[in-house]
């Protein structure tokens, strides 16, 4: 299974993106996918992930603002973003693993990243 990402791009202080994560194959098998960011300089971190069952768990910088939804019979995840911020600038990768984890090397499956510029 290949995990490809679309939607990032450039937008303005308070407006919206949605990103989508798309499974070659089916993600079925796959209990959580998640999504991450990384900003230049600074290290991946988590932002927001789903499991099969679809239970969510959001890092407290984007909850209220960001939301995660999975679709398994459509292989897909896709990440609404609202209420943009500067901070919010980077490249977000989407990630399947067997859990939603903090730390990204407990992911096994990676897509090639989307980019995210939010400017002030």
């Amino acid at each position: 299974v290949q995990l490809v990402e679309s939607g990032g791009g450039f937008v303005q202080a308070g407006g919206s993106l949605r990103l989508s994560c798309v499974a070659s194959g089916s993600i079925f098998r796959i209990n959580a996918i998640a999504w991450y960011r990384q900003a230049p300089g600074k290290e991946r971190e988590l932002v927001a992930g789903i499991t099969y069952g679809g239970s969510t768990h959001y890092e407290d910088f984007v909850k209220g603002r960001f939301a995660i939804s999975r679709d398994n019979f459509k292989s897909t995840v896709d990440l609404q973003m609202d209420s943009l911020q500067p901070e919010d600038t980077g490249v977000y990768y989407c990630a399947g693993g067997p859990f939603i984890a903090t730390m990204p090397a407990h992911m096994n499956l990676w897509g090639q990243g989307t980019p995210v510029t939010v400017s002030s």
